[in-house]
């Protein structure tokens, strides 16, 4: 398959790019700025380019002979500058709907292209009908628990907002929520999937590694189980 991967050069992204090229994939690996060396460029099957996730026309022009375009897109690149990726994502919310209304449109003109999208955590429903993102003090404790600011709400109710924009498509989009807690780690192969909610282990934690979260990222990519849906996976 040829597979496209925007912020290919993030934390997950790259783990993403690993992962399909040792199943002997093709990737085309996109981020904001292609022009830096990088180690990713000695190895086969894989080529650079740049593309503006938020412009609908640059998207559209990297998609010909594309079969999947995955989008691991964020503010900033927390695999570099986590505190300036976490600055941006708070500074503006609504990136999240923008970028999903860009990638939509793009994908009008190459209706067969899918579509995979990760977002966050935040838009997972906490009970029917009620996202974390909308609970105040459970969102807050959940990012006490992490570490990040309580500010970070925002951007949370901004990627829900963002699976609101792909929910009114009828283009094939697959939208993935992370677990709460996702950090670099072992590649496993094993863990669980769930739809709408949080996939939680015997002490109640959300939590995967990005390693494991590639391995999802391309089984969906290879044989697709949730076009116009979202899914999750956890330990």
């Amino acid at each position: 398959m040829h597979i496209g991967v925007i912020g290919a050069a993030g934390t997950i992204g790259s783990r993403i790019v690993t992962e399909a090229l040792e199943r002997g994939h093709h990737i085309r690996a996109f981020s904001r700025d292609a022009s830096r060396p990088r180690a990713d460029e000695t190895r086969e099957n894989v080529t650079w380019a740049s593309v503006d996730v938020l412009d609908a026309a640059s998207v559209a022009a990297v998609l010909p002979g594309l079969d999947v375009l995955i989008s691991a897109y964020q503010p900033g690149n927390a695999a570099r500058d986590f505190e300036d990726t976490v600055r941006r994502s708070i500074a503006d919310p609504s990136v999240h709907s923008t970028a999903a209304r860009a990638l939509l449109k793009a994908l009008e003109s190459h209706p067969r292209t899918r579509l995979i999208v990760i977002g966050g955590a935040g838009s997972l429903e906490i009970e029917p009908g009620l996202v974390l993102a909308d609970a105040e003090e459970r969102v807050h404790a959940t990012l006490d628990a992490l570490g990040l600011p309580r500010a970070y709400a925002a951007a949370a109710r901004g990627a829900r907002d963002g699976l609101d924009v792909y929910r009114t498509s009828n283009r094939l989009w697959t939208y993935f929520s992370p677990a709460e807690e996702i950090a670099p780690g072992e590649r496993t192969g094993r863990f669980r999937i769930g739809g709408d909610q949080a996939v939680r282990d015997a002490e109640g934690r959300s939590r995967v590694s990005a390693e494991d979260a590639a391995v999802a990222l391309i089984d969906e990519a290879e044989l697709p189980r949730f076009v116009q849906r979202r899914f999750t996976i956890g330990y």
